[in-house]
């Protein structure tokens, strides 16, 4: 009998058909269908077959469509006891109606059912997954399963639009840790997101699913989306973790923002954070938390980059290559004297124009704007609004620059008040 050439069918209209030997005799039906995970992610290893002494695991590559619509068996002896659920992923099981995330998308989504293609005669593996269907053609399709003759299921879900997309933008979410394990399943992907897009993600997980995503990411990753979500939700994600992974988390945020998360935690978890994290982050957190959260310097990064009003642009580069904050917040390089005043500024654009040995204090700003440390909010935010500014150097009563508010601190001050 005679493969189609690269056929789609959904998981709905294969779950229950009929699997037949070679001679016709009846050998149990499709129960579900098991994914290979990890690098051959996406290709069919088996069929989970209902038989009548349990279930069986059929190979796929040992299994064929038939013109009839029926599916059969190239060798009697293909059938084997499933045991164990070993690496797989079962689609019926751990796929229809739950959660994942399309990584193309940057959204949460729900999988309403999935379209796998038959593939053409010769090929390594005659059956593998398409893409997942999140629209209403794949309800339609659950909905009337058993109420319409396939055929007739079939064509009148093919009438409405798909809304699917290709299993490689698809992440599936696993909460039992050691299955994931087990599974290899990693979130390398998500790493690769903008925070604010991951920190969306999370938002829209559920708080099973939320806790296996966030648990799985590595510090850099997890401080940078813990700085993009509300306090509410950063309290609900650190909830699980013991406090050296929060410590671990922490020491990577910027520090302005690593205080007003410590800020809301009960006072004991907070010290006990601290007490986990190296002495020189703890420090500048500790200095941070000393400070009302209301005021500009409440709201600051102790975190930028400066340099004497003699140095060149050569050691400015050098600067900016071993700054351990966020760079991409960097847009001006402070000049400071031996007891830190502020002497000037150099916006960055400047300094990736000039030559290498021109001195900093030639391309310095020739206005000094600075706000004091205890300058409440509202009025930091007036300053940014009446001089357009990316970010404002924050001095202490003597004059000596203790840290730089940013632009972004001061929309999400104002967002806060809408």
């Amino acid at each position: 009998m005679n493969l189609r050439t690269s056929a789609r069918v959904s998981l709905t209209a294969l779950l229950g058909t009929p699997v037949t030997d070679a001679q016709g005799h009846l050998r149990g039906r499709l129960k579900d269908i098991a994914v290979a995970t990890g690098p051959d992610a996406g290709k069919v290893a088996g069929l989970v077959l209902k038989t009548r002494s349990g279930l069986a695991l059929v190979p796929s590559q040992e299994i064929m469509e038939t013109p009839a619509g029926t599916l059969e068996l190239r060798s009697a002896g293909a059938l084997v006891p499933l045991v164990d659920e070993g690496n797989y992923l079962f689609l019926s099981q751990d796929l229809v109606d739950r959660q994942i995330i399309d990584i193309h998308g940057r959204k949460v989504v729900r999988v309403n059912d999935v379209d796998l293609e038959w593939m053409g005669k010769g090929a390594a593996h005659l059956l593998r997954v398409a893409e997942v269907e999140i629209g209403l053609r794949g309800a339609f399709r659950r909905i009337f399963k058993g109420l319409l003759p396939r055929a007739t299921l079939e064509s009148l879900s093919r009438k409405l639009k798909p809304s699917g997309i290709p299993w490689q933008f698809v992440d599936v979410i696993e909460v039992d840790p050691a299955r994931r394990v087990k599974l290899r399943i990693e979130y390398e992907r998500l790493a690769e997101m903008h925070p604010s897009d991951l920190a969306e993600i999370l938002e829209d997980l559920a708080p099973a699913e939320r806790e296996a995503v966030f648990t799985s990411l590595d510090e850099e990753v997890a401080a940078e989306t813990l700085e993009e979500v509300d306090p509410k939700l950063q309290k609900a994600l650190l909830e699980k973790l013991d406090e050296e992974r929060i410590a671990d988390i922490v020491e990577e945020m910027d520090p302005g923002a690593a205080a007003d998360l410590l800020a809301e935690l009960p006072e004991e978890q907070s010290d006990a954070i601290l007490e986990e994290m190296e002495p020189e982050e703890r420090q500048e957190v500790e200095e941070l938390l000393e400070f009302d959260e209301h005021s500009a310097a409440g709201c600051m990064t102790s975190d930028f980059v400066y340099l004497s009003a003699d140095a060149t642009v050569a050691q400015a580069a050098d600067a900016l290559r071993t700054f351990d904050g966020d760079q991409e917040s960097v847009t001006e390089i402070y000049l400071l004297d031996q007891k830190r005043f502020l002497r000037g500024s150099v916006p960055l654009a400047r300094v990736v124009m000039a030559q290498p040995e021109t001195h900093l204090k030639v391309l310095a700003e020739p206005r000094i704007l600075s706000c004091a440390w205890d300058l409440h909010q509202d009025e930091l935010a007036e300053l940014f609004d009446k001089y357009n500014l990316n970010a404002l150097p924050v001095v202490d009563a003597q004059g000596r620059m203790v840290g730089v508010v940013h632009a972004d601190h001061v929309i999400s001050f104002l967002r806060e008040k809408l």
